[in-house]
């Protein structure tokens, strides 16, 4: 077989770029081999790594809903010979930004008692033009009170 001026030997045109190349493919595999390494090292340890752990928390963050329940303005408990939810209510200073939220606890067995205690007063905050929230949950012993907290959001500025 001759060779001739015209067909040049194969790799010829190549020279000089080896070593480069194999710089990096081993560039990529120690790239490779940190990237397997990384959950080994979060399950030897036994915690997540920071930046794992940030970007979970930041996407419960983004999950949760944005109106959430605010510290009690003011707390009414229904007794005996005391005002009604109505009365109470019409003693609060008015505000847009109000909600009442009603918390009916229940003893296991008795949420329809529950249910409809909470309904009542419910309605009876409707009736003088409360916004409402009823949450009812289990516990102990039963017990049923409403919280008047600033957590609605209102469009616009406030009048002061």
């Amino acid at each position: 077989m001759m060779r001739t001026a015209a067909s040049p030997r194969m790799g010829a045109g190549r020279v000089g770029h080896g070593w480069q190349l194999i710089l990096a493919d081993l560039a990529l595999i120690l790239f490779l081999l940190t990237l397997s390494a990384l959950p080994a090292a979060e399950a030897e340890a036994g915690r997540q790594l920071a930046a794992r752990a940030v970007q979970e928390k930041t996407a419960r963050e983004s999950l949760r809903p944005e109106a959430e329940i605010a510290a009690a303005h003011a707390l009414f408990r229904p007794v005996a010979g005391g005002p009604g939810l109505g009365e109470w209510l019409e003693a609060q200073s008015r505000d847009p930004r109000a909600t009442l939220t009603i918390f009916a606890i229940h003893a296991p067995g008795e949420e329809t008692a529950a249910w409809t205690r909470a309904e009542a007063l419910a309605a009876e905050a409707r009736a003088h033009g409360a916004r409402v929230r009823t949450i009812i949950s289990t516990g102990k012993e039963a017990e049923i009170y409403a919280s008047l907290a600033y957590d609605a959001e209102v469009d616009g500025p406030s009048e002061p």
